[in-house]
């Protein structure tokens, strides 16, 4: 016996005709007639009279009548106490600020989309603070570069973190037009960046681990100009002229006249990419609210990489 079947017979019961009924529920009358057809052999009793002036309820359709009503008023207060229960609780995530001009708004609006009574604390910082206050419990979720403790499922287990591998970025030379000779290449290899003044982030951040290790495969010591722990005033650096830096696209993401104001080459060697993580507390320790999250943001990471808002990024093949 199903829902629907309820529904019809008393829709039939109440207009008193199978004819009305099949054009009040839209169905075809020969179809709602099997239906009821299909409830009385169910309950092996006839539960309609038939005439020409249309049905009347047996005795046994009279008692099924009122019940069939009571279970039906049960059901859309089961619906309603299903839709009514939503999903509370707070989370905190953290982004470096490259990531979080691409993600952070995004991620925001999913969230309030999917779940507005959800409380959301957005975090941005470098990864390497941020992996501190996730191993702090500071954090429930942040994505997080080249992790420092690997990826070692033994490791992980130490840490009792959750980590899932998202996106690979490609790295590009990025300095002002300004001071581009004309002919730039729109792609280079680190080889060629040794007369390059560079302005990069300091040792512990997670994509400079990253940029030493190419630096040292390519048999190159980098001519390092400044060292900027600052998004926002490392390109105001390389705005100004004082040397290029090697940097994801995200980092001019917030930047709406870049493609004016700025040349992006292209690091073509193998190796060269920055590792996106997804990283949490254990399974256990995160919150329903948290899982939800997660979920969201892997959504949210899908969609940008899909559509080509998040610009030469590739999504990791476990994302």
């Amino acid at each position: 016996m199903e829902l629907r079947q309820l529904r019809y017979f008393v829709r039939v019961v109440e207009l008193g005709s199978i004819s009305r009924a099949a054009l009040d529920l839209n169905l075809v009358q020969s179809a709602l007639s099997q239906q009821i057809t299909k409830l009385e052999g169910e309950l092996s009793t006839r539960l309609l009279q038939r005439s020409p002036q249309g049905v009347t309820p047996t005795e046994a359709g009279a008692a099924f009548f009122t019940e069939a009503q009571l279970t039906l008023r049960h059901a859309e207060q089961a619906v309603r106490a299903a839709q009514q229960a939503r999903l509370t609780g707070t989370v905190s995530v953290g982004l470096a600020p490259t990531t979080a001009a691409v993600l952070g708004l995004p991620l925001m609006q999913a969230m309030r989309e999917r779940y507005p009574d959800v409380r959301l604390h957005m975090v941005e910082g470098l990864s390497g603070h941020l992996s501190t206050m996730l191993n702090a419990r500071q954090l429930d979720l942040a994505v997080l570069f080249d992790l420092p403790m690997g990826a070692s499922p033994s490791v992980q287990a130490a840490r009792r973190w959750s980590v899932l591998p998202l996106i690979e970025e490609d790295i590009f030379l990025i300095s002002a037009r300004h001071t581009s000779k004309p002919g730039v290449p729109t792609s280079l290899r680190m080889a060629q960046l040794k007369d390059h003044p560079l302005i990069l982030p300091t040792g512990p951040h997670g994509l400079r681990s990253t940029l030493d290790a190419a630096f040292l495969r390519a048999k190159l010591k980098p001519l390092v100009a400044l060292e900027v722990d600052s998004l926002a005033m490392l390109m105001d650096a390389v705005q100004a002229g004082m040397g290029a830096t090697l940097q994801p696209w995200a980092a001019v993401a917030r930047q709406g006249d870049a493609a004016q104001s700025l040349r992006m080459a292209r690091i073509t060697d193998h190796q060269v990419k920055r590792s996106n993580w997804l990283c949490g507390l254990s399974e256990g320790e995160l919150s329903t609210a948290a899982l939800a999250a997660r979920v969201v943001l892997l959504d949210c990471v899908r969609t940008l990489v899909g559509s080509g808002a998040w610009q030469g990024a590739a999504l990791s093949p476990q994302a």
